[in-house]
């Protein structure tokens, strides 16, 4: 996904403190020391600063602390997690790539975070036999084009797409959905996913920019479409001024984004605006993880996980197990995750000959953004 990230909304502010509370630091990689008997390197990468960062942190401090947990635990296999920050720009991941590729002490990737910058290094881990085991990227093409290196804990959009078009008939009971898309991997697929699902209920649908600032055209168009429901695929950058402005110009239609908008940085940059919002996410709420993981986030960084905590915890976890297994090289840390087969604190973790998590094991949540700008989980959505 192509992001140039000139405007920061207001929801800088609060990626910052994120950002301190994750203790990320710059572009170049922030290392996880490993002391003791080496057993490996793991690059991960993603959005960790700009203003969708608030999506993957949550992500990138389950991975730390999964690690962390591994090298106390195992003082004769210590294992390095090296992060590198793309923004979330497949401009910026695809050199990222090239240099881990390139480095033969990282035998093994998290990542990506996001779609665009997922498809855009996929060619290249595969090519240096380096495994991904990504904690979010959702898209539905990134399993379809046969790459061996690609593999996500979580649900595809398919899979999310269809449980949102059943919120949107059976909960929201909306009559006409005016759908909206930022024009990058994520947003096109997964809004594509909906139309379809949808049918007749789609009126009218519209695409937004990369950092764009007026909306006017697009609420125009909203107007005159007569929705009673907007569903939004994209990221917070751009859907929280757009709604404020629908907002302000008297748009009083439902709102639905997906997983790109479990953000705290999308409230925050909405303002009231955002209150009422849904959001849809194929990650689960706090309380629903397994074992003691939420409790152990909440003492290592001071608030709950949020978005894909538990899946960035897993995803780690898989590849952690791998290298206390005696896994050490490229090709074994591949075959080791292709061969997975184990519960997770998210779901049970098993990869199926694309790279797609078991599907039968995949849950879908609904969230409501509340006053105060909390992102609260409703009920987990039920496909029929």
């Amino acid at each position: 996904m192509r992001r140039n990230y000139v405007r920061a909304l207001g929801a800088v502010g609060l990626a910052t403190a994120m950002l301190a509370a994750a203790g990320c630091q710059d572009s170049g990689g922030s290392t996880t020391d490993a002391s003791g008997s080496s057993c490996g390197k793991i690059a991960i990468f993603g959005a960790f600063t700009g203003p969708n960062a608030g999506l993957v942190l949550p992500s990138l401090n389950g991975a730390k602390m999964a690690v962390k947990q591994h090298n106390a635990a195992n003082p004769d296999c210590q294992v390095t997690l090296q992060e590198f920050d793309t923004q979330g720009n497949a401009d910026q991941a695809t050199p990222i790539a090239n240099q881990v590729a390139q480095d033969q002490s990282f035998t093994s990737v998290i990542g990506g975070h996001f779609s665009g910058e997922s498809k855009a290094t996929m060619p290249i881990y595969e090519a240096a036999g380096l495994v991904m085991v990504s904690p979010s990227a959702t898209a539905a093409e990134l399993t379809k084009a046969g790459n061996k290196s690609f593999h996500r804990v979580v649900g595809n959009d398919s899979t999310q797409a269809a449980a949102a078009v059943t919120y949107i008939k059976d909960t929201l009971k909306s009559q006409k959905v005016f759908l909206i898309d930022d024009g990058q991997t994520y947003g096109v697929g997964i809004i594509g996913e909906v139309k379809t699902g949808l049918g007749a209920l789609a009126v009218n649908s519209d695409k937004v920019q990369t950092d764009q600032q007026n909306f006017d055209a697009t609420i125009s168009k909203i107007k005159s479409s007569g929705a009673d429901l907007i569903a939004y695929g994209g990221y917070t950058n751009e859907a929280a001024p757009l709604l404020k402005q629908a907002r302000a110009a008297g748009v009083t239609a439902k709102f639905l984004g997906f997983d790109g908008l479990y953000d705290p940085g999308f409230p925050a940059g909405a303002g009231e605006a955002a209150v009422g919002a849904i959001v849809t996410c194929p990650c689960l709420p706090a309380a629903e993880a397994g074992g003691t993981f939420s409790a152990d986030y909440q003492k290592e960084f001071g608030q709950a996980p949020g978005s894909y905590g538990a899946e960035g915890y897993d995803g780690a976890t898989i590849l952690l197990e791998g290298y206390k297994a005696g896994k050490k090289t490229r090709a074994d840390l591949l075959a080791w995750v292709d061969a997975y087969d184990k519960q997770g604190v998210s779901k049970y973790l098993k990869f199926d000959e694309t790279g797609d998590v078991d599907k039968s094991k995949v849950v879908i949540w609904s969230y409501e953004v509340k006053a105060g700008g909390a992102i609260e989980p409703l009920s987990e959505i039920k496909l029929s």
